[in-house]
């Protein structure tokens, strides 16, 4: 690891206190001098540093620039070796994701930006990517199941995302149907999942899980009706590396035995979609239903005015609102 890297790991290990540069350099058995070039290095790079005499130097608290040594302290101890790859900048972490997938990349990396330049959602839409202000991740899992339960990963990603923000955050979300997460009445988290399929075994030789949260985004014009931030215009108690470890937890503990649908019940009880009238477009027409289960294969079952019923396995839903 280059020697600025693990400068900042010790910083990041010891952000409630102040560590002296002589403790840094017999740690990592360099010059006083090589750690304050890595200080150095480190606050040209955005990180604000406190330095007071006699004491050392602080990582300031109100620093929230995403890093694997700012992650890693946060992750449980069977994940702290796993391989997770950070970008200043990226085209889509679901693209990188995708092609480390096929250079053998193992279960369990993650792909992470700060910001993305090509950022996708849901049928080929764009996912507004800023700096700064967001968590854009990406997962490469190898599930070593058939492409029918593969399907049931981005429904087990919405439930380790909910998981997550009330673990490290200490609010609770909601899930739209499909892979949306709803806080205060509007989106702030999407998830794309991207398999590829062993055509002669009919095996998933891979999954990547896209999730991207407004972790602190401003919104303007017409996404202001729609888009939300877990913290829009408030200060976040936690930094960003912190709930990015927690997805990390939450997702590949759920990913470990998702074919057993145990998280089922937990996908319903944060669904806000059962119980509502819905319109969805299929075959260039709109049609009105009443949302009213999940299935275990993660379709929206549906019924229609007719008590016929149906379970959908993919596209948008909007809810009716009611006269």
């Amino acid at each position: 690891m280059p020697l600025k890297q693990s400068v900042l790991q010790i910083l990041e290990l010891n952000r409630s206190n102040f560590i002296s540069g002589e403790q840094i350099a017999s740690e990592l058995n360099v010059s006083r001098a090589a750690v304050w070039k890595a200080i150095k290095a480190l606050e040209n790079e955005g990180y604000i540093i406190h330095c007071v005499t006699n004491k050392g130097y602080q990582l300031s608290k109100d620093n929230d620039l995403i890093s694997k040594e700012g992650i890693t302290p946060f992750l449980k101890e069977n994940y702290k070796n796993n391989n997770i790859i950070v970008y200043k900048t990226i085209g889509s972490t679901n693209d990188e994701a995708k092609l480390k997938a096929l250079e053998s990349c193992p279960h369990g990396s993650v792909i992470i930006a700060e910001t993305q330049t090509k950022g996708k959602g849901r049928m080929g839409r764009s996912f507004y990517s800023p700096a700064g202000s967001g968590i854009y991740m990406s997962f490469i899992l190898r599930p070593k199941t058939d492409a029918s339960n593969a399907v049931l990963l981005t429904t087990a990603a919405a439930v380790a995302v909910c998981r997550a923000i009330k673990s490290a955050c200490g609010l609770k979300t909601k899930i739209k149907w499909l892979n949306d997460i709803y806080y205060k009445d509007k989106k702030i988290c999407g998830i794309l999942s991207e398999a590829v399929t062993n055509c002669e075994t009919g095996m998933v030789e891979s999954v990547v899980v896209g999730i991207g949260i407004n972790f602190k985004t401003e919104f303007s014009g017409e996404l202001m009706q729609t888009a939300g931030s877990l913290y829009a215009g408030v200060k976040p108690p936690i930094t960003r590396n912190r709930l990015i470890a927690e997805v990390i937890n939450q997702m590949l503990d759920i990913s470990e035995d998702f074919v057993y649908r145990e998280f089922l019940n937990e996908y319903k009880e944060d669904s806000f979609v059962i119980g509502q009238d819905i319109v969805f477009f299929r075959n260039n027409i709109w049609h009105n239903a009443k949302a009213v289960d999940i299935a275990d294969n993660g379709g929206l079952v549906v019924q229609y005015e007719s008590r016929q019923i149906e379970t959908l396995f993919s596209g948008e839903i909007t809810i009716r609102k009611k006269d």
